[in-house]
């Protein structure tokens, strides 16, 4: 059995900012990161299973197991600018420590995935704009915390990764990761438009990041630890090994 949560949250990237304004040349435009976000979310749900992402330390999506299947969700992010008072700055490390809880009624093995991009809008939808890299959304994850990536199911723009212990029902694991920032290399996408003539230039900067968004989704993951392997085989189609303290080896 297995239960699913799928977790999107935006941020938009516009703006003025005294930061960047010391990064440009002069007489050129600027731009900044102002947070943004909304919500998106869609759940699955098997009796017994229960699963909850965790946002330092604050349930972002909640809902235990039911015998029924149901739309739900919530917002990552929502608190990450509070310390740079409301700018979304580059180079800066914001606290994000990702966890789950098992709010269910038994034992399970917890995946969780997670897609970075960076999107425009279009009409009504979102659409990925590949300008900018998905590296430059700098995910830091924890170390010693149990959580192991699957190299092989890895892009820049998906991570997987398992807790590789059992998680008892009412247990939590422990922060996946600790902090969330925008790499500072963001500043390099810039196009110069040069005019005017020798001592009169004027130089207008348009930065490639100007009406992006920033999306970051997670899906977790639970599977029933009876007869672990099949289940793990048939719900996320990986062979793992299971060790004698029910601790899992990709």
């Amino acid at each position: 059995m297995m239960r699913k949560n799928k977790i999107l949250t935006p941020v938009l990237l516009l703006g003025l900012s005294v930061t960047l304004l010391l990064l440009s040349a002069v007489g050129s435009t600027k731009a900044a990161l102002t947070y943004y976000s909304e919500n998106y979310g869609m759940e699955v749900r098997v009796a017994g299973i229960g699963v909850t992402l965790l946002e330092n330390g604050e349930a972002v999506d909640t809902g235990n197991a039911e015998p029924a299947s149901s739309e739900g969700g919530g917002q990552l992010l929502e608190h990450l600018t509070e310390a740079t008072n409301g700018k979304l700055l580059p180079g800066y490390s914001y606290q994000e420590e990702l966890s789950v809880h098992n709010s269910g009624e038994i034992d399970s093995y917890v995946r969780v995935t997670l897609y970075k991009s960076w999107q425009e809008e279009s009409g009504e939808d979102w659409v990925k704009d590949t300008r900018l890299s998905p590296e430059l959304i700098d995910l830091r994850l924890s170390e010693g915390s149990g959580w192991v990536v699957d190299e092989s199911a890895s892009t820049p723009e998906r991570m997987v990764l398992y807790y590789t212990r059992i998680l008892p029902a009412g247990a939590q694991t422990p922060a996946l990761s600790d902090s969330l920032r925008i790499r500072p290399e963001i500043l390099r996408e810039v196009e110069q438009d040069i005019t005017g003539g020798p001592g009169s230039e004027t130089i207008k900067a348009s930065y490639r990041y100007d009406d992006c968004w920033l999306s970051l989704e997670a899906e977790v993951d639970a599977v029933q630890t009876h007869n672990a392997q099949e289940a793990i085989r048939s719900a996320w189609g990986v062979d793992v090994t299971v060790l004698d303290d029910g601790s899992i080896g990709l």
